[in-house]
């Protein structure tokens, strides 16, 4: 049985609600965690109960306290294991160090099982006998070729952002730590969207899953004011600058390559601008000193491919500029999600080169969103088109683009 703590926070929102033991309360209330988020709100609940748990979130709606709870409350009371998969080093930072602040309470001890960090610090730790192991599929895998890592008596297994795992092709991986785990198990997803895949890892691993969904796919963060600019090329950086002394605050870049991400930070170095960069290229050191310089304000920019921002939790993110328009529409979402968080403003802001009509024209159907386009600033080169020249074109709600080349042909 639950002890639902005090009864003076029954009339309103709060952790007081959702069936948390006391002395779990206290600590939040000590943490400061006073309100729950929607999906906390509703997957907490049942979670608690063991229920398997499908819970469609974007990224940075506190997804990881949300299954954390429950992890910590099972444990406290009963024997097993916490195993909680995550795509990148960044995110398994960032969860575990949130599940931290509250296990520690309770002696529940945890071990971070990610690349780029020492195996033998690794195994140390799994030999400690940890209560929650926190890892990426990869060296998870490493660890069981290895015989290092003990996950016969898992009762908790958490899939944390799985569209991206599986977007980074860890789907054997995964399915391989699913076959192992014990089935007599609760199995918790969370995911931004729910690709065909990922349905029949449910269908398939899970046990009548409760749905928990707080906004549709390919919502896009309110009050985040977003705009497109149509640029070539040779164009981006000085629009970039431009943009940089036109809006305050801090500015997470988005670049889709490593080499251009290495490229972009260099180039802003040179302008005077302090900028940093996060990639795969870097080491987790390199990663961590970079990330806390952008939390302290050290540096003003953050210059950082998909892969790696998904460990990217930060408040107060003035502007999310899109260098380079994503590959896929859903990161689009996941991208400009950073800014405007917790009911404050953002700003984002997306360079299309005329040649991506195709990726502008998915963006806006998965957003259900007509993008607004704004007039390039005076100041830069004249552009220099990779292909024909296009103009842009409203039809409805969707934004196209049409050739134009000599003679008026197509």
């Amino acid at each position: 049985m639950h002890n639902q703590g005090s009864t003076k926070h029954s009339n309103e929102l709060s952790f007081y609600n959702l069936g948390l033991d006391a002395p779990i309360l206290k600590v939040l209330d000590k943490l400061q965690f006073k309100i729950p988020t929607p999906i906390q709100a509703q997957a907490i609940p049942d979670a608690l109960t063991g229920e398997d748990i499908i819970g469609v979130a974007q990224t940075g709606t506190g997804k990881t306290l949300a299954f954390s709870l429950p992890i910590i409350q099972r444990l406290i009371h009963n024997p097993g294991r916490g195993l909680i998969l995550l795509p990148t080093r960044e995110l398994a930072i960032q969860v575990e160090e949130t599940l931290h602040k509250v296990a520690q309470s309770f002696g529940l001890r945890t071990a971070m099982i990610i690349g780029g960090a020492r195996m033998g610090g690794q195994i140390r730790d799994l030999r400690n006998n940890p209560h929650v192991i926190i890892g990426t599929p990869g060296r998870i895998i490493n660890h069981i070729q290895d015989k290092t890592i003990k996950l016969d008596d898992v009762s908790v297994l958490v899939l944390d952002e799985a569209d991206r795992m599986l977007d980074m092709g860890f789907a054997p991986q995964i399915k391989r730590i699913l076959q192992i785990v014990p089935s007599k198990r609760q199995t918790m997803l969370f995911s931004a969207t729910m690709p065909k895949e990922i349905i029949n890892i449910a269908m398939q691993y899970m046990k009548t899953p409760t749905h928990v969904e707080v906004a549709r796919q390919g919502t896009t963060a309110e009050g985040v004011d977003q705009e497109i600019y149509i640029v070539s090329r040779n164009q981006k950086m000085q629009l970039m600058r431009i943009m940089l002394d036109r809006h305050s605050g801090s500015t997470l870049v988005f670049s889709r390559t490593k080499h251009g991400a290495k490229r972009i930070c260099k180039d802003l170095n040179n302008m005077g601008i302090r900028a940093a960069e996060i990639h795969s290229n870097r080491s987790l050191g390199q990663r961590k000193q970079a990330l806390d310089g952008f939390k302290s304000g050290r540096f003003r920019v953050l210059v950082a491919t998909d892969i790696a921002a998904r460990g990217i939790d930060v408040n107060d993110i003035a502007l999310v500029l899109n260098f380079d328009v994503p590959e896929y529409a859903e990161d689009y979402v996941h991208r400009i999600g950073r800014t405007g968080r917790a009911g404050k403003k953002g700003r984002a802001i997306t360079f299309i080169m005329p040649s991506q009509s195709d990726k502008l024209r998915k963006i806006e159907l998965l957003t259900e969103s007509k993008l607004r386009k704004s007039e390039l600033p005076e100041g830069l080169p004249a552009p220099i088109y990779d292909g024909p020249k296009a103009q842009v074109v409203r039809r409805g709600t969707h934004t196209t683009f049409k050739s134009r080349r000599k003679g008026g042909r197509r």
